[in-house]
């Protein structure tokens, strides 16, 4: 069984901005507040089959999520697989609404391993990582000064 979760928000700025912003994997570390480090285990730092190790930190949880990336449409979408002890695939999507006004949607559907309570940690976890990836998508807009 996995959980998944979505959040979103619209940032007024043009979708240009936005990607140019959120394809820089490495500059996550900026806005996600649970992403500790990023360390890349491939030559390459975007695109499809980029491999990453991220130090999350979760309250007093802290591990390595490994990711692959599995989708990369230019201006569109990221899409990753989690492959470390956490398990899934999350993927963001880009949706200019108007000029300056840009949908950012992040979804993900997790399965956590048995030592975290498998099942029922996602089923009492998953609000916890929804109020965090909000307040990440808060810190994505700050970058822009877009608080609104």
């Amino acid at each position: 069984m996995s959980k998944t979760i979505t959040v979103s928000t619209i940032i007024n700025k043009p979708l240009d901005e936005v990607w140019d912003e959120v394809s820089v994997l490495k500059n996550h570390t900026h806005w996600m507040k649970d992403a500790v480090n990023i360390d890349f285990l491939t030559e390459s730092t975007q695109g499809i089959d980029t491999k990453m190790k991220v130090l999350t930190k979760v309250g007093p949880i802290k591990l390595y999520d490994y990711m692959t990336v599995t989708e990369w449409v230019e201006k569109q979408s990221i899409g990753v697989d989690h492959v470390g002890l956490v398990t899934g695939k999350g993927k963001f999507t880009l949706t200019q609404l108007e000029e300056n006004k840009t949908e950012f949607k992040w979804e993900e559907t997790l399965k956590f391993p048995i030592y975290l309570a498998g099942p029922i940690g996602e089923f009492f976890g998953s609000p916890i990582l929804k109020l965090i990836w909000k307040n990440n998508l808060k810190g994505l807009k700050e970058l822009f000064n877009d608080e609104n």
